[in-house]
């Protein structure tokens, strides 16, 4: 089906408001009408004007005549537009790229994405996103990501979108800086905006097929498109996948976990010895399910409406990619005689079978897992009223994880020091996005918005440890030695506007623009129950904390471009940007621990950017460079109190990051179908004055102050020091080439290099966290026919099998003397990046 509409903004939901977005989706639809922009319609440089952002669901690429560079089409301002004309630093990655490499995951796409890194984890917030050096880290669930994730102009505000599995895309923009004024909160680093793919104005099918031979992994891939009558189109995709292999070694064998019946303090009823086995081999040994379809109507020439619902599972085995690589010393402080490597290799064990049937989350037979299930529904309204376009985009979404996980993560042999965990937590979320876009002939226009959005948390967690056992415990507690209730109620209302005026028609453009955010969140945090060995002393139980926070926020950017020719485009841009503040779920309250300790505020950034775009040698050679200085306040970091077991978030202080990044492609008319493309990368990310906690046995002399946070809390001063994930240089060199072969049949050949410097993964400085340079190679072998009806691929990643962190915590229970001049340092357990994979792909397409 001809696309037509423009890309609207999405956003959440509450369950309770599900019927609604239905029906007023349906209202909408026979109330109003729409216009939409084609995919083929000219863009700037290559005779296409700027047109309404609206459903477009792709980064359009628009084909050369002869050989030379694609055009790619983004909606990085929510009007569509050449990625060379748009006054942002923008990565796209068109849809054809995104198949041909295989960048169906945000995880592989930021391991093809210099500064951008994405590290998995199993607890808290479920992942963690930097870029430029920016990042919040994932140890709990209370934080949002400083880089906002969109998927078809919605909003996803929980790293464990990393779980969605993103495939039949349209396209991917990767926006660096701040990017509030069009995106809302949570975007100080930047933005991962993802567009699915639309129906097709012919009816076509297509399967994949592939098989990764390391992990065992057998993937099958099916989508249907076509019209269902003169303007109506359909498209249904389905991924599913299964690993009969492993990508992780487990060198953990099984260990014996004791506890004693205590059902009060003055009952001793001996001790029970349980048996933790482990699995012969680990992760990820995943298990997907991912279903989407989508519906598009174009009513007329002024009404478009869309609507996309999707369904995604996805199960694997507990903290697969959780590598205890770095300890002082050489060895485990837990599992003495066990080395810290920097291998694909873990030490986790099940919890016991008789534990797991008796506590809350686990399975029966206590093996690890973590299993991710989400639904979602989106519908988008495009109507044009002349020289206007408004759009609408309603969206609810939810999803629920559960694990029960080895959270001392290094088969320790004592039964004193191991630690079983599970959880359940929950998330939805309801919203509505109207935006007016104007497109006079005149010199000015302007965009106004509003957004609106309320969202539910859930959080449960149980933890097994010290041998603690009580028979007159609650259900699903005979093990626990504590357990967490917490949840949060979000609102947002904010609404936004730009102001466009062409100074000089066609050459000088200034845009000024600002958005307004008011936000209230609603939380609670309660112990319903911890052991008798403990309650009371150790842990409050049944007193709950409540708290009601209100943020306000103005968040103003402004931008001047100039385009002297078609081909040159240069810009200055001051931006700002807003991220929630809110409240710590998953912290540990004790009798004495005051609300304010879950509280944390804020994270604001602000700076400029200025940037060249260029086109030359007839559109055969782009060469792109950018400068950027922003500054960002109350920095939220996350750290692990390895002694409470207690992950609690703050505001850290200030930190810059400033930089140069130059990108270039190059496309010879005289060797059609070939591309060279490249970059090199300049960032420094530096804590100003930043005060926090320590590190986990970190002394005296390593800059760890006693008293310093407040009376018996020791911290530090991190001024000066790399935030995480901060790598001062990376660099990308690609190639590819596709042709034919005769006979009907094609070739592609694809390499690409990504190589980081050295950088930290601690955000509290550990020296222990460092992550050394490498170079990661990918690449890829294709030979089909001509008509594109089949073709067999042969794809390949990290062939240099690089072990790569792209995340810490210190280990649980290590790092003592913190402070004090007989400090150990913790134990890092890093989140890894995936080991080499090697995978063949059969496509099938009908036509």
């Amino acid at each position: 089906m001809a696309h037509t509409a423009s890309p609207a903004l999405r956003g959440h939901v509450v369950r309770r408001n599900a019927t609604w977005l239905l029906a007023g989706s349906a209202l909408a639809v026979l109330a109003q009408p729409a216009l939409a922009q084609s995919n083929q319609d000219t863009v700037p440089g290559s005779g296409v004007e700027p047109t309404y952002a609206g459903t477009t669901s792709e980064a359009a690429e628009v084909q050369p005549a002869g050989g030379g560079l694609q055009e790619i089409v983004v909606t990085a301002r929510k009007r569509v537009e050449s990625a060379q004309d748009v006054p942002v630093s923008v990565t796209a990655i068109s849809a054809q790229e995104i198949a041909d490499r295989d960048l169906t995951s945000l995880e592989r796409i930021a391991a093809a994405t210099p500064q951008l890194a994405i590290g998995r984890n199993a607890t808290g917030s479920g992942a963690q996103l930097t870029l430029r050096g920016i990042g919040s880290n994932s140890l709990s669930i209370g934080t949002e990501q400083s880089i906002a994730v969109i998927v078809d102009g919605v909003y996803y505000g929980q790293g464990r979108t990393i779980n969605e599995g993103f495939f039949d895309l349209g396209g991917v923009e990767i926006l660096k800086g701040p990017q509030s004024l069009f995106f809302g909160k949570n975007a100080t680093a930047g933005v991962i905006s993802i567009t699915t793919a639309d129906p097709t104005d012919e009816f076509t099918a297509s399967s994949k097929t592939s098989y990764e031979f390391n992990a065992g992994k057998l993937r099958e891939e099916l989508i249907l498109s076509g019209p269902l009558g003169d303007n109506l189109g359909f498209r249904l995709a389905g991924r599913v996948g299964k690993d009969f292999g492993y990508l992780f070694d487990n060198k953990a064998g099984p260990v014996t976990y004791i506890t004693t019946d205590r059902p009060s303090l003055t009952v001793n009823n001996g001790p029970t010895s349980h048996t933790a086995t482990a699995y012969k081999d680990n992760g990820p040994r995943e298990r997907e399910v991912l279903l989407r379809g989508t519906l598009e109507w174009e009513a007329s020439d002024k009404l478009t409406a869309r609507l996309t619902a999707n369904y995604g599972y996805n199960r694997t085995i507990g903290t697969w990619n959780y590598v205890v690589f770095a300890c002082e010393g050489g060895f485990s402080h837990l599992s003495p005689g066990v080395p810290c490597e920097r291998d694909f290799s873990i030490y986790t064990n099940n919890m016991p079978a008789s534990i797991g049937a008796e506590t809350q989350f686990a399975r029966d037979d206590g093996k690890n897992f973590n299993r991710y299930t989400s639904w979602g529904v989106t519908g988008t309204i495009d109507y044009e009223m002349g020289d206007l376009m408004l759009t609408s985009v309603t969206n609810y979404q939810w999803n629920r994880n559960v694990w029960s996980l080895d959270l001392d993560y290094q088969s320790v042999s004592s039964p004193g020091l191991n630690i079983f965990g599970t959880e359940n937590s929950e998330y939805d979320a309801f919203s509505e996005e109207l935006r007016l876009l104007s497109d006079y002939e005149g010199p000015i226009n302007f965009l106004l918005g509003g957004y609106y959005q309320t969202s539910t948390r859930g959080f449960v967690q149980n933890v097994v440890f010290a041998g603690v056992e009580n028979s007159a415990a609650p259900e699903g507690k005979r093990y626990v030695a504590y357990a967490k209730d917490s949840g949060t109620d979000g609102k947002t209302l904010s609404a936004y506007g730009q102001f466009m005026w062409e100074l000089v028609p066609e050459t000088l453009e200034a845009t000024a623009g600002v958005r307004y955010i008011h936000e209230t969140k609603d939380s609670y945090f309660v112990q319903p129950y911890a052991h008798p060995l403990f309650a009371g002393s150790r842990y409050a139980v049944n007193d709950p904390l409540t708290a009601d926070q209100s943020f306000d926020n103005w968040s103003p950017e402004a931008t001047l471009t100039w385009t002297p020719t078609r081909d040159i485009t240069l810009y200055a841009a001051y931006k700002t940007a807003y991220k929630s503040g809110g409240f710590s779920n998953s912290s540990i309250q004790s009798p004495v621990t005051p609300l304010d300790f879950f509280l944390f505020e804020p994270e604001k950034a602000k700076g400029f950017e200025v940037g060249l775009k260029t086109e030359l040698m007839n559109r055969q050679l782009r060469f792109n460079v950018a400068a950027y200085n922003y500054e960002f306040t109350n920095l939220q970091v996350t750290y692990l109190d390895s002694a409470a077991l207690s992950y609690n978030s703050i505001n850290a202080g200030t930190a810059r990051t400033k930089g140069v990044e130059m990108e270039f492609a190059f496309a010879p008319d005289a060797l059609r179908g070939f591309q060279l493309n490249g970059s090199a990368n300049y960032n420094r990310a530096r804590y100003g004055d930043a005060l926090s906690p320590c590190y986990g046995g970190q002394s005296l002399d390593d800059g760890c102050i006693p008293n310093l946070l407040s009376p018996g809390t020791p911290g530090q001063n991190l001024k000066g020091l790399p935030t995480s994930d901060a790598p001062d240089w990376t660099a990308t060199l690609g190639a590819r080439y596709e042709g034919p072969l005769g006979n009907g049949l094609k070739i592609g050949l694809s390499a690409d290099a990504r190589y980081s410097s050295d950088y930290l993964t601690s955000a509290f400085g550990s020296p222990l966290s460092e992550q050394g340079d490498y170079v990661m190679l990918d690449a890829g072998l294709r030979v089909g026919a001509e008509n594109e009806r089949w073709e067999l691929a042969l794809l390949g990643k990290n062939l240099t099998n690089h072990f790569i962190v792209t995340g810490v915590t210190d280990g649980s229970g290590t790092g003592t003397g913190t402070g004090t001049n007989t400090a150990v340092s913790a134990d890092q357990v890093g989140f890894v990046s995936m080991p080499r994979t090697v995978t063949v792909q059969l496509t099938l397409r009908i036509p």
